[in-house]
């Protein structure tokens, strides 16, 4: 039976976390909708795909709470949450539960979840740890997850382990890897861009590519001092600052000109085509410096059929088998990354290996309809128990 869900998420914007929800939603609809809390390309996205969104705009209180900021919401932002959590209870009326996609969706979520009398599944994506969250919003995190939500899926052990770690209730948690619609990834990457080498004015030069926001933790820096121990290798930066993080978009550049990398870095911005773009780099990598609560992309450059370089904590753990279905170096060592990346381009058998290795990692491993289905029997059975009462 197709269940009616009622999903929200916090942000405008295309991240990891949101193109999965993409998936998921689209499975669900047309009986089911997705709440934004703003407006932007996001909404632009799931509406092409066919699935309704309603934006039910965020106060300044709760837009302005960051994930490493000091304090909770603040005693200024409560009376806004409220009234957006009662207008989000309004919105799930005639709808079997509600599924918050991030931390503030979440707060608002469990919240209209006690008013409309309306059980809550939330999707983790994030790793709950003193590197990624403040104190106060774990607190507050585990505290709602504990007391109001009904189920807790986890993206990944880490991201579970994590979570019971800062005191989340282990019963409550499922695992459930997000699923790729590996098919739809592999036609999108096809042969690359056909002219991308040429308009960077490349011939037979390296390229090597990190596909994410601009931001410290996924660690484009550390990619950049890579690239003075690699004389010749180019590299593209796919991706923008997209939660106030300009300041570090603005730091990579100056990296660039401070350590002489200009006419080797390629700063392409949020582009659509990020499979075939992946598809037309020598090597794809991922280089968070804290760990990723799974990488998405990790899976996306196996299926663009590139060899992966990812960092070994976290989710990537549970995707890459180091040697063999990809590598994997320490988290911010920019000598190590530059002896892998050294690696893969000078052992051709190697990254072949790594290739087919990977792709068949990511489409047997992590296929959108096994997770699909495994997540339908987890709300058919929250809705069953809620039926009965």
């Amino acid at each position: 039976m197709t269940r009616r869900i009622l999903f929200v998420d916090q942000s405008g914007q295309l991240g990891g976390g949101e193109l999965s929800l993409v998936d998921v939603a689209v499975h669900f609809s047309p009986e089911s909708e997705v709440v934004l809390f703003e407006d932007g390309p996001f909404r632009t996205h799931l509406e092409a795909a066919g699935v309704r969104v309603q934006v039910l705009e965020a106060p300044r209180g709760l837009r302005n709470v960051r994930r490493e900021g000091g304090g909770g919401l603040g005693l200024g932002a409560v009376p806004g949450v409220l009234a957006l959590a009662r207008r989000l209870a309004r919105a799930a009326r005639g709808y079997d539960l509600i599924a918050p996609n991030t931390q503030k969706a979440l707060v608002v979520s469990a919240l209209a979840g006690v008013l409309a009398r309306k059980p809550v599944l939330w999707f983790l994506r994030d790793i709950l740890s003193p590197e990624h969250f403040s104190r106060p919003i774990r607190q507050l995190v585990v505290t709602l997850c504990n007391k109001v939500v009904t189920r807790v899926i986890a993206n990944s052990r880490a991201s579970a382990e994590a979570f019971v770690l800062a005191g989340g209730n282990l019963r409550r948690v499922r695992v459930l890897h997000d699923g790729l619609d590996t098919a739809a990834l592999l036609r999108q990457a096809g042969e690359g861009v056909p002219d991308l080498r040429a308009s960077l004015g490349l011939t037979t030069e390296p390229l090597v590519g990190v596909f994410s926001r601009l931001s410290p933790w996924k660690g484009q820096h550390v990619l950049l001092r890579a690239l003075t121990e690699l004389p010749g290798v180019h590299a593209l930066l796919v991706g923008d600052a997209l939660f106030g993080e300009e300041a570090y978009a603005q730091e990579l550049r100056r990296l660039t000109r401070e350590w002489g990398l200009e006419d080797r870095v390629h700063f392409l911005g949020f582009r659509g085509d990020v499979p075939a773009l992946m598809r037309s780099v020598d090597v794809v990598l991922h280089t968070s410096t804290a760990a990723e609560p799974l990488g998405r992309v990790i899976l996306e450059g196996m299926l663009a059929r590139r060899p992966v370089i990812a960092t070994a904590a976290g989710g990537a753990l549970e995707i890459v088998r180091d040697g063999e279905s990809g590598l994997l170096v320490p988290p911010g060592e920019a000598p190590a990354l530059a002896a892998a990346i050294r690696r893969v381009l000078d052992d051709r058998a190697l990254a072949e290996r790594l290739v087919a290795r990977g792709l068949r990692r990511a489409q047997e491993g992590f296929g959108l309809a096994s997770m699909l289905v495994r997540l339908q029997g987890e709300i058919d059975s929250i809705v069953a128990v809620e039926a009965e009462r």
